[in-house]
């Protein structure tokens, strides 16, 4: 489990980056953890997401079905968040 709303990635250049995380969730069908993520210095408001193991390392959403799955729970979050 995340203990914290903060993540640190690195980008294409190596240049770690700090995120704050939006939520995250498990998918008990795949075993799987994810989370989902965004950069606050970002006007865009552009959205992450990446699977996670039990000691927090990022592992990546391999297949259309997972990303299907993700944008699913990520379009719930948001309807939850803005009433809609």
């Amino acid at each position: 489990m995340v203990e914290s709303n903060t993540l640190y990635v690195h980008d294409e250049n190596g240049n770690e980056m700090e995120m704050e995380i939006l939520f995250t969730f498990d998918n008990e069908e795949k075993q799987r953890k994810y989370v989902v993520f965004s950069d606050p210095a970002d006007e865009n408001g552009e959205v992450y997401a990446s699977a996670y193991d039990e000691e927090g390392n990022l592992l990546p959403i391999e297949t259309d079905e997972e990303w299907a799955m993700v944008e699913e729970v990520l379009g719930a979050f948001i309807e939850d968040e803005t009433g809609e």
